[in-house]
């Protein structure tokens, strides 16, 4: 089964929790603080196999976990870091936010790698806490919870070549003419149902990759028939064999509905060089009124070219001309990377207070709910550094502006439940 677009929800790993532990060896009852850190969570990475071409392996809302950082131990022993999460995708795949829509990469080259959630970082021991007024401190960190999120997956795929006409034109017989492709191929309609892709050998050095796209309709714009969820395949090619019907009631009707349907798609798709080539001149009909679509083509500005796909008559002249073509084409036409996605950096310290009820508050905000899952509840000493870090952040005080009463439950986040004492 072809699938060319699927949601998926990935998460990186969490850090590993500092540890709160004391030296204890004979001779040194008080050896002091030796709680080792936590390790770093997984990250999430997506790479590019060039083996792959379609994203079937994935079931929609799948999920990826990263693994978790280790604890921190005794003795300063440090948690192991987490492996991280490598996610293998075909090339010409997009990557954006499902929630936000916004692109996050666009991988196109073999061995290409995108992080798309970073691991937490590992909790500090106690290590860490000790000071010269607090030599013993009953303090450490929780690890870091890893980045999580829902990103969609679109496939584009990469060819020079791609094959565009109407349905049962005989572009799938074409591209098992040209190449080892073994498309399924039948004389009705819409018999190609997913985008197809084959290798071209030129000769001993060149190669070229041809796509097969299913017959466009009037309306494949707007998504009617098979048409929107396969034109933007198209997007991505270098060069165009529009394919004709030779037995076609009007094939110069076929080629500009087509190209209409192209360009209100996308306009750079009207742009794209094309080879337009009369299919069927096996048939006496079609070589009977060749001479006369030609005279028509050409008050076009169009040269038509005759072939007949399954006889394989003028196909290698067919390809030795798109290879041409391309060879002439600018390097701007190749298909390049994405430039990076620029993102203003996240104040993590802002914070926003809602009352959820007469005596109820919730305080959301990335640093102060990644504080709170970071803190130790059952020790005295952590509590006491998460309210200094309210303070600082200025909840305290917005929360009394805001009219907080003694006694009243505050909520951090959705896991957090606290009360306020004056």
């Amino acid at each position: 089964m072809f699938l060319d677009q699927v949601e998926i929800y990935v998460r990186a790993g969490k850090g590993g929790d500092g540890m709160v532990h004391f030296r204890r060896e004979k001779f040194q009852p008080r050896g002091g603080p030796d709680g080792g850190d936590g390790g770093r969570g997984g990250d999430v990475i997506v790479e590019v196999r060039p083996t792959l071409n379609t994203l079937s392996a994935f079931r929609p809302n799948q999920e990826f976990k990263a693994e978790d950082g280790g604890n921190g131990g005794s003795n300063q022993k440090t948690g192991k870091d987490g492996k991280d999460l490598v996610i293998y995708v075909p090339p010409g795949t997009m990557i954006y936010d499902a929630e936000s829509e916004e692109l996050i990469g666009d991988l196109t080259q073999p061995g290409q790698r995108l992080v798309v959630c970073k691991g937490g970082r590992g909790g500090r021991g106690n290590q860490h806490f000790a000071t010269s007024r607090n030599q013993a401190p009953r303090m450490a960190e929780k690890g870091e919870p890893g980045e999580a999120r829902r990103l969609r997956l679109e496939l584009k795929l990469i060819a020079d070549i791609g094959l565009v006409g109407v349905p049962n034109a005989g572009k799938s017989t074409l591209l098992a003419a040209l190449t080892n492709a073994r498309p399924k191929i039948a004389p009705y309609p819409f018999t190609t149902l997913e985008p197809n892709l084959g290798v071209a050998y030129v000769d001993e050095e060149t190669t070229v990759v041809i796509a097969d796209i299913p017959g466009l309709i009037e309306g494949a714009h707007r998504g009617v028939g098979l048409g929107h969820d396969f034109l933007r395949h198209i997007q991505r090619t270098r060069l165009l064999i529009h394919l004709l019907d030779g037995l076609s009631a009007d094939p110069l009707a076929d080629f500009s509905q087509i190209n209409a349907e192209l360009a209100l798609f996308d306009p750079d798709l009207a742009r794209k060089p094309q080879i337009v080539a009369l299919n069927k001149i096996d048939q006496p009909e079609v070589r009977e009124r060749l001479p006369d679509l030609s005279r028509k083509f050409g008050e076009q500005g169009v040269e038509l070219m005759a072939i007949s796909a399954l006889a394989r008559i003028n196909t290698r002249q067919l390809l030795l001309k798109a290879t041409h073509i391309l060879a002439q084409l600018p390097a701007s036409e190749e298909v390049e990377p994405a430039l990076p996605v620029y993102r203003p950096p996240e104040d993590a310290r802002q914070f926003t207070i809602t009352r959820v009820g007469a005596s109820e508050w919730r305080i959301s905000g990335a640093a102060i709910e990644r504080a709170a899952k970071m803190t130790y509840w059952q020790h005295d000493e952590s509590v006491r550094r998460f309210q200094r870090l309210m303070e600082k952040l200025g909840v305290d005080e917005a929360l009394r502006q805001a009219g907080v009463q003694d006694g009243d439950t505050v909520y951090i986040g959705d896991e957090f439940e606290l009360e306020w004492v004056e």
